[in-house]
């Protein structure tokens, strides 16, 4: 049965409107936390614009505020902020989260459980991983990157918003293995999202350059052995395979890294690339080619102010 609880959504960008349209047109109450005034605007105007990898298009309302008072005894949330963004979102849920609530993160990177329960408690934090992906085409405004998995750990706390993602057409899939999960996703997102920022590709693109394609697997396979030393299972045997199936997968989607470089934000290098260099050095595993990518993403947009949303 589908959730009768409003679920609120933490963030306005492109994530954030996937999860916001579709689980508005299943018939869930959407409710979304935005700090990006554009956002915002458009978001109380006229909804979320989702555009699906098939062409079609549908609005949903949402009810949108920039306080989290107005959010009050919320019981479901999801965060989709950026990584560099999870303790501002923290301290806002300490504020509408309700004491038997659940916030949900589905961000890449590695912490933002932890940033999450250092406000709310771990008993309130929930973890999961997601490969789906999205473009942001302007403020509310979003396009479906293609097909993809939410990964869940396992526990009665999560069925209300799992049913819900399972209603709203999302694959779902759970795991007792979270720190595994946690690091599948950080293989894929290391092995994808700084190569497409530097080069400026979209996913699929990588599989279609050698060049690209030996460095791609190369990025997987030092992510996979960070975590080898670290005692953590991955989901899958062969981490380079893994994270071309998911640029497969979403061979027309624009990288949330490659989104944030082209409009001059900051991104979750440090979160993903920096992560698997800083548990290298912990466990005496060599990472130099994260290494080159963490910085050469940070060298492409240190400079350059971008907008906090």
């Amino acid at each position: 049965m589908l959730t009768k609880e409003p679920i609120l959504i933490v963030g306005s960008g492109a994530l954030a409107g996937l999860f916001a349209g579709r689980l508005g047109a299943a018939g869930v109450e959407v409710r979304m936390l935005a700090g990006w005034p554009a956002g915002l605007a458009a978001l109380r105007g006229r909804g979320v614009i989702l555009h699906e990898a098939d062409g079609s298009q549908r609005t949903v309302a949402v009810q949108a505020s920039d306080e989290p008072a107005d959010f009050r005894g919320t019981r479901q949330a999801l965060v989709l902020v950026k990584s560099w963004q999870t303790a501002r979102a923290a301290q806002q849920l300490t504020a509408c989260l309700a004491e038997d609530g659940l916030a949900l993160t589905l961000q890449n990177g590695l912490g933002n459980r932890e940033a999450l329960a250092a406000e709310l408690g771990m008993a309130r934090v929930a973890v999961g991983a997601t490969t789906t992906g999205a473009t942001l085409l302007g403020p509310g405004e979003v396009r479906a990157g293609g097909a993809g998995v939410i990964s869940l750990g396992e526990g009665e706390s999560i069925e209300g918003i799992a049913e819900a993602f399972e209603q709203a057409g999302f694959e779902v899939q759970r795991t007792a293995n979270v720190e595994g999960l946690l690091w599948s996703k950080l293989v894929v997102n290391a092995a994808i999202n700084p190569l497409t920022a530097i080069l400026g590709l979209p996913n699929g693109a990588l599989l279609e350059r050698e060049t690209a394609r030996e460095l791609s697997a190369a990025l997987a396979r030092e992510v996979a052995a960070v975590a080898e030393a670290l005692g953590i299972g991955l989901s899958f045997e062969d981490p380079a395979t893994a994270a071309q199936e998911v640029a497969r997968r979403t061979a027309a989607n624009t990288s949330s890294m490659l989104q944030d470089v082209l409009r001059g934000a900051p991104t979750e290098v440090d979160a993903i690339c920096g992560t698997v260099v800083r548990a290298g050095q912990r466990v005496g595993v060599a990472t130099p080619i994260n290494e080159l990518m963490w910085k050469l993403v940070q060298a492409k947009v240190e400079s350059v102010e971008g907008r906090d949303d």
